[in-house]
């Protein structure tokens, strides 16, 4: 059984579809237990991804990219973690930086950062949240104050992407009072002195992704590493997320389709009672509550994807999608590992992989609870 039809992708982005998921059947897939026990990063699999120009290649084509739409994102991460969440998250954060850099930079920052990414030479990151938490963009604590033609960036950053293996990352710092109008951007390279990284292990999940925790002492970059006007680093990073929360849907998508399909597949094969489990009409009802939340998760946010393509409200329909994509994927994981009945309790099963996997995309790029307020203050008809 496969769920991730073609039939919601736009046929401009299904030949990217294609492509992705011919490498996540050779690369990703037969390497998920491997990765998930070790928590190794997948280095070997990132390059053969940017060599296949799959990974990185979320970039404008005039500085070497694909020219990807956000259709060709979804279309790709929804396969990448369907094979596996770890190394798909790997796979997508590549060009994590770079696609900022690509919604908020000049022509010559854009000329100056992003070919290498392209060319899958170098890989970027993205630092905003803080030990202290993640939502609150406005209530970040990192300072970068100006010195001359310098910034001085001053803070310690959490759940960095990419924090140790990223050539440069785009840190997000305070530049002024605290509040909406008090942020910028900044691209960090990682060699740069008083930077420090440390990645974070012991997680429940997605293990092969790479996230860090950095400190910036002192660190110096030169005033064109700033991102946009001094003060816009708020809005530019909310836009950015709407964008990366059609991703995160993905995210969920993807991992509900691999829960759903190894639980079809296992009640399918077992027997209990002398009769496959597959008889029990609870079990049935069970798959059937699965699938239609699965369908109505993809449509909402292939849906999503449209507007915010087209500028359409998009906040409202990035929250909605990211929200109710990542729930699903949660819902349907537990019962796959309720379905597996013992077995779903080992995690070298892929019900448990995915399981812990699905409390990820719930979390990150704005909580899901944030994801409804959001929606709420963004709803399309009460603007009008």
């Amino acid at each position: 059984m496969q769920l991730l039809s073609s039939s919601p992708v736009p046929e401009r982005a299904r030949d990217t579809k294609a492509a992705a998921n011919e490498f996540a059947t050779e690369h990703v897939r037969p390497n998920s237990a491997e990765y998930d026990a070790s928590g190794e990063y997948p280095l070997e699999i990132v390059q053969e991804a940017q060599a296949a120009g799959l990974a990185g290649r979320y970039v404008p084509e005039a500085y070497g990219g694909a020219g990807w739409t956000l259709a060709d994102r979804l279309a790709v991460v929804e396969e990448w973690f369907h094979a596996d969440g770890g190394i798909g998250l790997a796979l997508q954060l590549v060009d994590f930086g770079a696609k900022v850099v690509t919604m908020t930079g000049s022509p010559e920052q854009k000329s100056r950062w992003l070919p290498a990414v392209a060319a899958g030479d170098e890989i970027t990151g993205l630092a905003a949240t803080e030990p202290s938490g993640g939502s609150d963009l406005a209530g970040m604590t990192t300072t970068a104050r100006r010195e001359g033609e310098e910034y001085v960036i001053d803070g310690e950053k959490y759940w960095t992407s990419n924090g140790v293996v990223a050539d440069w990352i785009v840190v997000y710092a305070q530049t002024g009072e605290p509040g909406h109008d008090g942020y910028s951007l900044f691209v960090v390279p990682t060699d740069t002195p008083g930077y420090e990284a440390e990645p974070i292990t012991g997680k429940m999940g997605l293990r092969a992704s790479q996230q860090a925790r950095i400190t910036l002492d002192g660190v110096r970059v030169p005033v064109e590493n700033r991102l946009g006007a001094e003060g816009d680093g708020f809005y530019e990073l909310a836009s950015f997320f709407n964008y990366g929360r059609i991703a995160v849907a993905g995210h969920g998508l993807g991992l509900a389709a691999a829960a759903l399909e190894t639980a079809w597949e296992y009640v399918h094969d077992r027997e209990l009672y002398d009769e496959p489990v597959a008889d029990k009409q609870t079990v049935r009802h069970r798959l059937v509550e699965c699938r239609e939340q699965f369908e109505a998760a993809r449509a909402l946010a292939w849906q999503a994807c449209d507007h915010v393509m087209a500028g359409e409200d998009p906040a409202f329909w990035a929250s909605l999608a990211k929200s109710h994509a990542t729930r699903a994927a949660e819902d349907i994981a537990q019962t796959a590992v309720q379905l597996h009945g013992g077995e779903g309790l080992r995690e070298e099963t892929r019900a448990n992989r995915v399981y812990r996997d699905t409390k990820y995309p719930s979390i990150y790029e704005g909580a899901n609870a944030v994801q409804r307020d959001l929606a709420y203050g963004h709803w399309p008809e009460r603007e009008r």
